[in-house]
């Protein structure tokens, strides 16, 4: 999540810092194992564009069934897709990693 003017790549504990968001998402792209989406099954990379992929494909009381979420997974995740939506165009992310 942001920290500041950087953003730490937090999957699995990597901890790797982001001068911005863009570099951020890359990495998480692509240095990091790309999951099955327990919705609908597609392959999405971990981190920014999974949390991107389920709030904007599928909807919050979908998310919470499949992943056993509660309102405060839903809240935090809703919180880091406002943060990064402030500082970049979240559709223009993620559109140069293959998926």
């Amino acid at each position: 999540m942001g920290t500041g003017l950087a953003w730490e790549c937090e999957i699995d504990g990597c901890g790797e810092i982001f001068a911005d968001i863009e570099s951020a998402v890359t990495h998480q792209a692509t240095a990091h194992a790309h999951l099955e989406c327990e919705i609908c099954d597609a392959l999405v990379p971990d981190g920014y564009l999974a949390i991107r992929h389920t709030f904007t494909e599928h909807s919050r009381a979908e998310y919470v069934r499949a992943y056993g979420a509660n309102s405060a997974d839903v809240r935090e995740r809703e919180e880091l897709l406002e943060a990064v939506a402030d500082v970049a165009d979240p559709e223009s992310l993620g559109s140069e990693v293959e998926t």
